[in-house]
């Protein structure tokens, strides 16, 4: 009898690793393959630091590619929900592993918690750094830090459109019929969307990088910094952000930030020549109005702080706004030199974030407005008992499961920051490094608060402790926390 109950619950808890463990293989050795962009950067400079990509990329492809092999005879039709689920998950773990390696090995010569922590912030698009003395890194390390950001910009659009609505997380599972239903007799089918957004993807940082070209910088400058501002990730080649170009520079910034905080889809359906949805999208609209307000708001602070009008506190208020909210996390002044307001400002401004469906992070402009309509729902039907009130989003109804998932993100993103603090406090840093490390981490925003992680600083200083707390923090962040709560759960792993 015994046995019997211990081989049940053996079964219950059996998933079929090999369809999971392929995909992931695949992913790998294409994670190895873009190793060889920044090898013939360092080969074409003749720097000598190339050797570190091809070591670095054949173990990647090797391991990854053995992975898929080994799993290949598993692979199926499609994936049932728990293999999706750990799919997601997966990848984001696994893939700062082998990020990691040119670190590791390369001139920076990080031990494997910084290495990672440097990968996984690329990959989650974060823009937290370990790394000081940018401008001395061989060029292939930065390409590769810009590599993962726009790597990673790419996946989290791919994730945001067909895994999360799928898996119905935080609210998301709104948006299945707007990606791929509702598309008609533009656009049918879901494959054809995400090949589309890919174009879209690459022409806006081939755009980005021109327009930087332009504006004086390198064109190696302007290609890094094409990838890491459409992936709203926020690497730069200088310790000094932003800060080392022209206004210029700065304005171009802005316009690709913005454009990659909006929804891909509206742009596919836009090219598709329906421009309707793109300049009617409550969402998009939001975004900007609450945008305009925050910047008109911290550039009356600046020029009641100087007593006079200009153009530079305007244009600082603008970009360090804008890169905060969208999540990129560029920085072209030190914020934390305009007063108290601006630095409690900042840090909420960062828990705002972008569209759904975009490559901008934190909590997005549409749970803030399913809340602020459920809100309004309840008001109105305190006032009239009797009444029938339905909470609508875009002019469309708004289910009970959707308002309890947006409910429960928001519960679980305080419950985990408050969790992130605390351990972050424990590890010995001070109440402003810890909550503002942890809402830039769970955020993915990029830098903090304070001395140390703010805007001037980096994220070399924390202790290994406090930057493994961290990268998990992203690691949940990115993957908008119910995932990873939902795959730790023992139920999951019930079938």
């Amino acid at each position: 009898m015994l046995d019997r109950h211990a081989q049940s619950v053996h079964l219950s808890f059996m998933i079929d690793l090999r369809p999971v463990g392929y995909v992931i293989g695949l992913l790998v050795a294409a994670l190895g393959l873009t190793m060889l962009l920044p090898l013939a950067i360092d080969l074409s400079v003749q720097n000598g630091h190339w050797p570190v990509f091809l070591e670095a990329a054949i173990i990647t492809v090797f391991v990854g590619g053995l992975t898929a092999l080994s799993c290949a005879n598993g692979v199926t039709a499609g994936l049932n929900l728990r293999q999706t689920f750990l799919l997601t998950t997966l990848v984001w773990l696994t893939l700062p592993v082998f990020g990691a390696i040119p670190f590791i090995i390369g001139d920076t010569q990080a031990g494997f918690t910084d290495a990672f922590f440097e990968a996984m912030s690329g990959l989650t698009t974060t823009g937290s750094t370990v790394l000081s003395g940018l401008e001395g890194l061989p060029d292939g390390l930065k390409l590769w830090r810009g590599i993962l950001q726009w790597l990673g910009g790419v996946g989290i659009i791919v994730v945001a459109m067909v895994f999360l609505p799928e898996l119905r997380v935080g609210g998301m599972q709104i948006f299945r019929s707007e990606a791929f239903d509702t598309m008609g007799k533009i656009l049918p089918r879901a494959g054809e969307i995400a090949s589309r957004i890919s174009v879209i993807y690459i022409s806006l940082t081939l755009g980005c990088g021109l327009a930087y070209s332009a504006t004086g910088m390198s064109g190696f400058d302007a290609t890094v910094h094409a990838m890491t501002t459409v992936s709203t990730g926020g690497y730069a080649n200088y310790d000094a952000s932003f800060a080392q170009f022209s206004a210029a520079a700065q304005y171009v910034a802005v316009v690709f930030m913005f454009l990659s905080a909006l929804p891909f889809v509206r742009f596919v359906q836009f090219l598709a020549g329906s421009a309707k949805p793109l300049f009617q999208d409550t969402q998009i609209r939001s975004f900007f109005t609450v945008l305009m307000f925050a910047v008109l708001l911290m550039t009356s602070w600046l020029w009641g702080r100087e007593g006079e009008w200009s153009e530079e506190s305007f244009r600082a208020a603008l970009f360090n706004v804008l890169s905060i909210m969208s999540g990129t996390g560029y920085v072209s002044a030190n914020y934390m030199g305009w007063g108290t307001f601006p630095v409690v400002a900042f840090f909420f401004i960062g828990l705002i974030g972008g569209c759904a469906g975009s490559t901008s992070c934190s909590v997005k402009i549409f749970r803030y407005q399913l809340l602020f309509a459920s809100i309004q729902t309840q008001i109105r039907q305190i006032h009239a008992p009797h009444g029938v009130f339905i909470p609508r989003y875009d002019g469309r109804t708004v289910s009970e499961d959707v308002l309890n998932s947006v409910m429960a993100f928001f519960v679980a993103f305080v419950l985990s920051l408050g969790i992130v603090a605390v351990l972050l406090g424990m590890t010995g840093l001070d109440f402003i490094t810890s909550i503002s490390g942890a809402a830039s981490a769970l955020a993915n925003i990029g830098p903090g608060l304070g001395p140390d992680i703010g805007p001037a600083g980096n994220f070399a200083g924390l202790n290994d402790p406090a930057k493994w707390i961290l990268a998990i923090a992203m690691f949940v962040g990115r993957l908008e926390i119910m995932v990873v709560l939902t795959i730790v759960s023992l139920k999951f792993w019930r079938s």
